[in-house]
């Protein structure tokens, strides 16, 4: 009931394994990696009391050693002071450029330990381990690695491709429903973004995606994956095509930073948010009909994650503020902000010519209706 998604880059291929029991298997399908019979695991306190004794046991029984660091859970260690402490760990560990880091966790942690592979000697190998469903689709694959900084998220960091991903479909009955559904956003973005079928498809089947139903997960992780992998093969460090994978995140990336990256907005939540309001703003701009912002609000809204800035708890800048937020985004290019927009549901295209007050009026319009 496995499934395997091929990701062939010339040099640094390698594959993601999508299915249940993964973590048992972990010494099996890691063992023909390693040089010597180790590996150093980086994960967080909450990840780690649900899930290192199986990964560690799934190790174990191919006499796969264990090292485990782990971290506070939360958006808060992805910076500087636990980058530098993973790093010194991992020299006290002895590990060589030879070796094997695990990054056993979300986003926060893949996005972490992946950075610190790739520094740490000019470059160790590491694998993805992802624990919730925005990982499993999204950032586990494809390289980007890095930490936040204060001016703004992801700002530091490097590609460093993993060597495989093991994408264990069984720990997404262990998160809570309010993360599962901020993994969805990244879910419905890639049917937005190039593929209405898919769209479609969720649709139809959210409400088993939800309720646990095991071979509609291993389909929504495999088909989320293989999007990805198919535009990172073709764009490897985001010069063309891969800035689709960005659609919402410009609004996303500001939502984050003005909430202090903090508990009131999950990074998945803001990317819902984020492409129902590029699809608005493509609406406004009379690229797409005003029926489609329509239809993907009302799929998010029936799958109960957020979906509007008024589902933002607390106090938000003004559309000013906001719009100043958007500035720091890495997208930016000459000054220029960068925003993916739709002519359609399944046709996102990159667009760098954005009127700044075509912006500035969904930003108002939206933050009005939270009042």
């Amino acid at each position: 009931m496995t499934d395997t998604v091929h990701v062939p880059l010339p040099g640094r291929e390698y594959d993601v394994h999508v299915g249940p029991g993964l973590l048992h298997r972990a010494g099996e399908l890691v063992a023909p990696l390693l040089a010597r019979p180790r590996v150093a695991v980086v994960t967080d306190q909450s990840v780690a009391g649900f899930h290192l004794n199986a990964l560690r046991e799934g190790f174990e029984k191919s006499d796969i050693s264990v090292t485990a660091l782990t971290l506070p859970a939360g958006e808060a260690t992805k910076s500087w002071p636990y980058f530098q402490r993973t790093v010194d760990w991992l020299l006290d560990e002895r590990i060589e450029r030879r070796d094997m880091v695990v990054a056993l966790g979300g986003g926060v942690i893949g996005d972490l330990a992946g950075f610190a592979a790739a520094v740490l000697r000019r470059g160790v190998r590491f694998v993805q381990v992802p624990t919730s469903l925005l990982a499993q689709v999204d950032s586990s694959v494809g390289g980007k690695t890095g930490i936040n900084a204060a001016a703004g998220k992801n700002l530091i960091g490097a590609f460093h491709q993993p060597s495989m991903v093991l994408a264990d479909t069984d720990v997404l009955k262990t998160l809570p429903k309010r993360d599962f559904l901020a993994g969805y956003g990244e879910v419905v973005k890639y049917g937005l973004l190039g593929d209405a079928d898919f769209f479609q498809w969720l649709e139809r089947n959210g409400s088993s995606i939800l309720a646990g139903d095991q071979a509609a997960r291993i389909a929504t992780v495999t088909r989320s994956v293989q999007m990805k992998a198919d535009i990172v093969t073709r764009d490897e460090t985001e010069q063309g095509e891969r800035a689709l994978l960005n659609l919402g995140h410009t609004f996303c990336h500001a939502l984050e930073a003005a909430t202090g990256y903090s508990g009131r907005l999950l990074h998945g939540e803001g990317v819902a948010i984020g492409c129902a309001m590029a699809f608005e703003l493509s609406a406004r701009m009379g690229l797409c009909p005003q029926e489609e912002p329509s239809r993907v609000r009302a799929h998010l809204r029936q799958m109960g994650t957020k979906v509007d800035l008024a589902d933002i708890d607390g106090d938000l800048p003004d559309a000013d503020g906001l719009m100043a937020l958007m500035a720091q985004d890495k997208k930016v290019i000459d000054g220029r902000l960068r925003f993916v927009l739709v002519r359609g549901i399944g046709d996102a295209f990159v667009a760098e010519d954005v009127p700044p007050d075509a912006v500035r009026a969904v930003l108002a319009e939206a933050l009005t209706a939270r009042q």
